[in-house]
């Protein structure tokens, strides 16, 4: 499976890992292309711990606008709502697609994620209740 090496981290969260891989298959295939052709890119699960902090490794910056891309997941988001859970991670995506960036008009990094997030079907959900 050609997403395998972002799915690996998840291999003991098989809830999560279904999660990230329905987002991963419905990004457009220009993100997808340039996720897949990018050495710096990867997905790993947040590993923090009170009283200790966390730690990962990710690949260097490289030369000038070539920044690292690591989105880092939450464990929580395999007991989140699923709408909510594929928007937050869609949202981190678009963050790693935009290089933390803004979109067209969007300078805001956040509202240009969200907006990103949007047109690839995954909108913030509306609070339940």
């Amino acid at each position: 499976m050609r997403f395998a090496p972002y799915l690996a981290p998840f291999s003991d969260h098989p809830v999560l890992q279904r999660r990230v891989r329905h987002v991963l298959e419905r990004l457009p295939a220009e993100v997808q292309r340039d996720f897949l052709d990018d050495h710096r890119f990867q997905v790993t699960i947040d590993n923090y711990q009170p009283g200790v902090g966390w730690s990962f490794l990710m690949p260097a910056p490289g030369h000038a606008g070539s920044t690292s891309r690591c989105v880092v997941l939450r464990l929580k988001l395999a007991d989140a709502h699923e709408p909510f859970a594929w928007y937050v991670i869609a949202h981190e995506f678009a963050h790693a697609y935009l290089r933390n960036g803004g979109w067209g008009e969007i300078t805001d990094i956040e509202e240009a994620a969200d907006a990103m997030a949007a047109s690839w079907g995954f909108e913030r959900p509306k609070p339940q209740g």
